[in-house]
């Protein structure tokens, strides 16, 4: 859940090879087995179980699974394999609040404690602080104790104030707007406004409101009471304990030399109940419906007019005033190198690594998942191979861009 933002063969199958988009000069030429060459290679460096990776671009378009959805088995992932996308729900959550601002039953500038009682510095915090990271809030997944009740007990039901109880003992980290800090205990909050104006548990409202009118039939908020995850679908993996993944714990150098040598796996953490991430994190989809849903993000089909301009133009730098490649808007990452802007978000829990962006100009849709969360290096497995591939497709990359 927190997210370290950009610093198998199944079958490939590719629309016309190299010769589609002439017109989208900021676009390489696809050679569709030297891709496919580069992200194995780099998944094998990972040491990836499995990954699912989904690209269009006018030039070609590629469906790719790496490996097994299942260590000890060869089951390979599919675009349809359903998986955990953890803080991608964040882009639902604020669909969702810029919907209910649109509609007239929310302001951007509403303060928190309006909705939700016992906020620190709540009659301070506006709706918009939370959407961008600016509350000053504690980050609820940096606390150890959170990290200790999933290794203890992975099948314990939380609420969400049971979670936001967590965060509130503790004092906030610095005053509202101050600066930007990411954060978890926002979108939790976001998810209570959302049921509170709408009258409905925050699944219904992204089934009535999201998935259903886009046609996401893979796509769910499950019941906090579940742990589990619709056929097929992936086990999820990590080296050592769920604080690794939700506080940015560096791994040991021990732990590292125990796994290359293969005396130490991963541990399967594909039941951990994800109740406690809820409009932070607990989505459940697959890589078809998450490329549906960027797609329709970016392209307009949630919002009128306005309020597309709005969002889009929602990004800021995590320093005003600062020039900066990556920024965070109502829900959303830009990555901007050149030209070329990627709409973005990540997701990371326990288990699972996913990206998923969306480059309006050159029409270019990618969306990864693995079920590794973390490589041996701490480096995040599906944002490591995004920018291989971004590097890959682009003429000029971010890479090349820094």
């Amino acid at each position: 859940m927190i997210e370290r933002v950009i610093c198998a063969v199944v079958f490939v199958a590719f629309a016309s090879g190299t010769a589609m988009g002439a017109s989208t000069p900021g676009l390489k030429p696809i050679d569709p087995a030297a891709l496919q060459a580069s992200i194995e290679g780099l998944a094998k460096e990972l040491m990836l179980p499995g990954a699912m990776v989904l690209l269009t671009t006018p030039r070609g378009n590629l469906v790719f699974g790496y490996g097994t959805t299942e260590l000890g088995a060869t089951n390979p992932p599919r675009a349809d394999t359903h998986f955990r996308a953890a803080s991608n729900t964040k882009t639902m959550t604020a669909a969702v609040i810029v919907q209910l601002v649109q509609e007239g039953k929310l302001s951007f500038d509403d303060l928190i404690s309006k909705y939700v009682q016992g906020v620190p510095n709540g009659a301070a915090i506006t709706i918009r602080q939370l959407l961008t990271m600016r509350s000053g809030l504690y980050n609820v997944t940096n606390a150890p104790e959170l990290a200790e009740s999933f290794d203890k007990d992975p099948d314990r039901v939380w609420t969400a104030n049971e979670v936001l109880g967590i965060a509130f003992k503790r004092p906030p980290d610095f005053a509202p707007g101050a600066k930007f800090e990411y954060n978890n205990t926002n979108y939790i909050l976001l998810g209570l406004v959302a049921e509170k104006i709408d009258g409905k548990p925050l699944s219904t409202i992204f089934q009535d409101r999201l998935f259903g009118p886009l046609g996401m039939k893979n796509t769910a908020l499950p019941p906090s009471t579940s742990n589990a995850i619709p056929e097929p679908y992936p086990h999820g993996y990590l080296y050592g304990g769920t604080s690794y993944a939700l506080a940015d714990a560096p791994y040991p150098e021990e732990l590292q030399a125990a796994a290359r040598a293969g005396t130490l796996e991963p541990n399967d953490d594909t039941w951990q109940n994800p109740s406690a991430y809820f409009a932070a994190g607990g989505v459940i989809s697959t890589a078809d419906d998450l490329a549906t849903w960027m797609r329709a993000l970016v392209g307009g089909k949630l919002f009128n007019a306005d309020f597309r301009r709005q969002w889009l133009a929602s990004p800021e730098a995590p320093e005003p005033g600062k020039p900066a490649m990556q920024k965070y808007g109502y829900g959303i990452l830009t990555v901007t190198f050149g030209p070329n802007v990627i709409y973005y978000h990540e997701g990371e829990m326990p288990g699972y690594q996913s990206f998923m962006g969306y480059d309006p100009n050159n029409n270019v849709t990618l969306v990864i998942w693995t079920n590794l969360t973390l490589a041996l290096d701490g480096k995040p497995t599906a944002n490591t191979l995004m920018l291989k591939i971004l590097d890959e497709i682009y003429a000029l990359s971010p890479l090349e861009a820094k």
